[in-house]
């Protein structure tokens, strides 16, 4: 039995089996998700061919510190932005020997929200090192909490196969 629904753990179980055939390895930066998504990778058996880390970087001083996130960077668009989200895919793949990473930065709920960045909506990059990125801006509402983990959990994971 999986901590996760059924169709993330099928989810991961594919990443798990195709990224190992491919030699690919991964790792992840949270902020929203905590290390969910890395969890849910890590639930597979012989998901230690595939995850090599993941940072879960939930305040701004450790997006700083772990990530090489600047400072200027969250001071001008904040934690839960585009920009964010890129410079923690960025220090999550070159400080790592992985070969792809993702990076999740939002507003899980219920409170933590503004009009400018209401709950539910999260950034999500993914980076390979062949130089390949995607970004998406995402926005899937105030549906609680753990709906809107777990819809990141899911996004990230496709992008994650997208970016292999």
């Amino acid at each position: 039995m999986s901590l996760f629904p059924a169709d993330i753990t099928a989810m991961a179980e594919g990443i798990i089996r195709d990224f190992t055939v491919a030699g690919l390895m991964v790792s992840t930066a949270e902020s929203c998700t905590g290390g969910l998504i890395a969890g849910a990778l890590t639930e597979i058996s012989g998901s230690s061919a595939v995850v090599d880390r993941g940072f879960v970087t939930y305040t701004n001083v450790a997006k700083i510190q772990m990530l090489g996130v600047q400072e200027e960077t969250l001071a001008r668009f904040g934690a839960v932005s585009e920009e964010t989200a890129r410079q923690m895919v960025h220090g999550a793949l070159f400080r790592s020997r992985a070969d792809l990473a993702v990076a999740v930065t939002g507003v899980a709920g219920p409170t933590g929200g503004s009009p400018e960045k209401p709950v539910g909506l999260v950034h999500l990059a993914a980076k390979s090192r062949s130089g390949k990125l995607v970004h998406s801006r995402m926005f899937y509402g105030d549906v609680g909490r753990t709906e809107v983990r777990l819809a990141t959990i899911r996004t990230a994971l496709e992008m994650l196969v997208e970016i292999a």
